[in-house]
């Protein structure tokens, strides 16, 4: 790490963790402190897991309630994350990411993804997952956002344009600017398009192993952003920001492989080359998810995204190339052939989408689940899917993970606890609030 520091000439360093909403937060230390750092830890204070992303503190038993002393809790750093912050000068644009230890390691997002990696090591298996991101882009500044109420906003292209190469022309400053981003912040961006409405884009990650491909799109939420609001502009992953907008979604694409790196999915010998180990991945995915729909839906905003007429998986099913159900299949040879988690939305947190996914196909795997029947055709119509439904509401959601053996077994009662406690406070606070369109409608005449 010293030959690092040197080459960069590295004054100050950036030290950054993710929270429980997947926003990077963290300090700017010298060098002299980052070397004691990555010898000893950093101190911080796990009430960052209890924040909402405007810094709302939610309740999270032990840490925000009447007991809580607000105590630092151990950072410690993963010296292999370092990378570059792009626009910051030379000698104060290192990053290195970081993870809770001790007790505050149970709610850690890095730190929970580390743990069920380590239980697929233990099963010999090695998952491969890479991730898709969904946003929309505005010609919007924070301060046009508020003084227009966030309605009638003025999305960077006019019109629906799904891989509309003329927009992407028109836009190419931006797809270059991104891509620039990533070079610095060693994020394997192996595609980006227009997407199914005005301003709608898609960016996605290449596939990988261990924590990479997940600190790669927490990095590009994060920094996205940023470049976003350096252009003036404004970058939102709400699942659903108006109601004339589709749903915004995350898409994990997941393969396995064992010791030797050989598929475990893969089969010749089945006609549609689908091993038992596949069948029983997408069958754990199939009883499990459901239990732990809070994590793929974390806010009030994410139950928005299933209204009638969006693009929402319409239940637990699954299907070969069929992008109406909720797990597809994916690739037509041994080493593409893959499954496609569509269920999360856009402002779920990647490092607990990918441990929550892994979670149920690996129980899958291990207790030889077997599926529901395949989807054919368009799964939207009725009675045409074949799968369990899932949560449609919060306050179901958080009952169901507080309920979940599998998720505590799996992510451990501290994070199902106090995951559950924080999101029934927002659910709480939302409540009490009178919306505009209840204004509205009722406030004359109802």
């Amino acid at each position: 790490m010293d030959e690092i520091l040197d080459e960069n000439g590295c004054r100050f360093a950036t030290v950054a963790m993710s929270d429980t909403n997947g926003l990077l937060r963290g300090q700017k230390v010298s060098r002299a402190s980052l070397e004691g750092i990555l010898k000893n830890g950093m101190g911080m204070a796990p009430v960052t897991l209890a924040l909402d992303p405007t810094d709302v503190i939610l309740n999270l038993p032990g840490v925000t309630d009447e007991s809580a002393d607000f105590h630092d809790s151990p950072l410690i750093v993963d010296r292999d994350s370092y990378r570059t912050i792009p626009w910051e000068a030379p000698g104060h644009n290192l990053l290195v990411l970081s993870q809770y230890s001790g007790d505050a390691a149970a709610m850690c997002p890095r730190s929970i993804l580390s743990n069920v990696l380590k239980r697929a090591s233990d099963m010999e298996l090695t998952p491969k997952y890479g991730l898709e991101l969904e946003f929309t882009l505005f010609d919007e500044t924070s301060e046009s956002l508020q003084a227009k109420g966030f309605r009638n906003l003025t999305p960077a292209t006019k019109h629906a344009s799904h891989d509309l190469v003329l927009y992407q022309t028109v836009q190419s400053d931006w797809y270059a600017e991104v891509a620039e981003m990533c070079d610095a912040l060693r994020i394997d961006l192996a595609k980006m398009h227009e997407e199914i409405g005005p301003g709608f884009m898609e960016a996605c990650t290449g596939a990988g192993v261990g924590l990479g491909p997940a600190d790669q799109a927490i990095l590009l939420k994060n920094f996205i952003r940023a470049l976003a609001m350096r252009q003036g502009k404004t970058v939102t992953f709400m699942p659903r920001w108006s109601e004339q907008a589709d749903s915004q979604s995350t898409h994990v694409h997941i393969s396995m492989t064992d010791t030797s790196g050989k598929s475990v999915f893969w089969d010749t010998e089945n006609g549609v080359n689908m091993s038992a180990t596949f069948r029983h991945f997408i069958g754990g995915l199939q009883k499990y998810l459901g239990d732990m729909m809070l994590i793929f839906a974390p806010t009030v905003n994410s139950y928005r995204r299933f209204a009638e007429g969006t693009f929402a998986p319409p239940a637990l099913t699954w299907g070969i190339e069929n992008r109406t159900t909720c797990f597809r299949v994916v690739g037509e040879t041994e080493s593409t052939l893959r499954m496609e988690n569509r269920l999360p939305g856009s402002d779920s947190n990647p490092y607990l989408t990918v441990a929550a996914t892994l979670a149920a196909g690996l129980a899958g795997i291990n207790e030889k689940i077997e599926p529901h029947e395949e989807t054919k055709g368009n799964g939207y119509v009725p009675g045409a899917g074949h799968g369990p439904d899932y949560s449609r509401n919060m306050l179901e959601s958080i009952s169901k993970l507080r309920g979940s053996a599998h998720a505590r077994d799996w992510l451990g009662d501290v994070f199902v606890d106090g995951f559950s406690a924080t999101r029934e406070a927002q659910e709480s606070e939302f409540q009490a609030k009178v919306p505009d369109t209840e204004l509205q409608r009722f406030f004359e005449l109802g």
